[in-house]
């Protein structure tokens, strides 16, 4: 896409100015790494506190006489049962229990549902709601909104200066609250692995809030780069990458994300397929993997059992920063999905070993509970 077609966040001449390479990304002009370089920026969203702007995204209320349980109708999980304050992860499916995309919704006040979606499927993802729940549920897109990230284990000490509040949440809480002097609504979650938050903040605001926490020493502007390698260590998957509509939740590991009581009730899109793939286990298994010799395993590259076999592919991989080796993940059969496995993957026509291991490969670091 060229760069006059290509959409821009608000916070687009702040990263210019900080020295960013721009790329495109989800339709949209986005910066993949500033002047330290991918590495050093994963490294230190690990060590103290990195800033994303993840603007992109696409944010939007869901409205109407019960919009908790219309949802209902298009994703697996509990939404009747979320609490005031809280968020949940969940996705959205097509008839046949494929994911059209992962998302985030959220009640950080009594305005319905928050919703957070990818960008790249923002566009489908709202037709597909405003098709499925039309006459429930009115989305109100909000495009004059930014959304950033901010994520690490000195994030909630940064941020709880400007937001007091923040520093009471736990993990996947999601409050409406007066932050930077604006309106901001605000969840104790991210793409990393990492403790951090997401701050939706009005757009007019976008880069005043950025200033104000690049401020702080202790924040670093962290661009698309590290935030892959970030979420690739935490076992976290890229919608178009590692899941997409011919994908169901039980394959792709995100089973906790299809509640009991949805289970049970069978009354969602593609109920019949998931209550079969959870009865009887999925014909493959999104895995780990590290890589034991060689070159990373990028994106495509194939797998194969020990007799050289082909059984699967990569679907993201790369140097993970934080261990020092190549990892991927990938689609395999369930014979071959356990702990310990033995299997190859395929780079520039070579086969290296590479064994299939628990995700995450970097533990996360959420915070469930605060400190006493």
């Amino acid at each position: 896409m060229s760069e006059e077609n290509l959409k821009f966040t608000p916070l687009r001449d702040a990263h210019v100015a900080a020295g960013a390479r721009m790329v495109p990304f989800a339709g949209y002009s986005m910066p993949v790494q500033y002047k330290d370089g991918v590495l050093k920026e994963h490294l230190w969203t690990r060590e103290s506190a990195g800033l994303f702007d993840v603007s992109h995204m696409g944010q939007a209320r869901l409205r109407g006489v019960s919009p908790l349980s219309a949802f209902e109708e298009v994703t697996p999980g509990d939404f009747i049962g979320l609490k005031p304050g809280k968020q949940r992860y969940s996705v959205l499916l097509n008839k046949q229990g494929g994911i059209i995309d992962d998302l985030m919704a959220a009640r950080p006040d009594d305005d319905g549902l928050f919703v957070v979606v990818n960008g790249a499927c923002k566009d489908n993802d709202f037709k597909v709601i405003d098709a499925e729940l039309a006459g429930q549920v009115r989305i109100e897109r909000l495009e004059d909104r930014a959304l950033l990230a901010l994520q690490g284990p000195k994030a909630a000490e940064v941020l709880a200066e400007h937001a007091p509040e923040a520093a009471r949440m736990v993990f996947m809480d999601a409050r409406a609250m007066s932050a930077f002097g604006v309106d901001a609504i605000v969840s104790r979650s991210g793409y990393t692995g990492e403790d951090g938050y997401e701050i939706s903040v009005p757009a007019s605001a976008a880069e005043r809030v950025w200033a104000t926490l690049l401020a702080d020493e202790r924040v670093r502007p962290i661009g698309l780069g590290a935030r892959d390698s970030l979420r690739l260590e935490a076992g976290l998957p890229l919608y178009g990458h590692d899941v997409d509509e011919t994908v169901s939740p039980i394959e792709a590991d995100l089973a906790f994300a299809v509640s009991k009581k949805r289970r049970d009730a069978g009354d969602f899109p593609g109920a019949a397929r998931i209550a079969r793939e959870l009865e009887e286990g999925p014909s493959r298994r999104r895995v780990g993997l590290k890589v034991l010799e060689g070159a990373p395993a990028r994106e495509g590259a194939e797998i194969a059992d020990a007799s050289g076999a082909v059984v699967g592919r990569v679907t993201s991989g790369g140097f993970s920063p934080s261990l020092g080796y190549p990892i991927a993940m990938g689609f395999v059969p369930p014979a071959l999905a356990a702990e310990g496995a033995a299997l190859k993957v395929i780079v520039r026509g070579k086969a290296q070993p590479c064994e299939v291991v628990a995700m995450p490969s970097v533990p996360h670091r959420y915070v469930r509970k605060l400190k006493a």
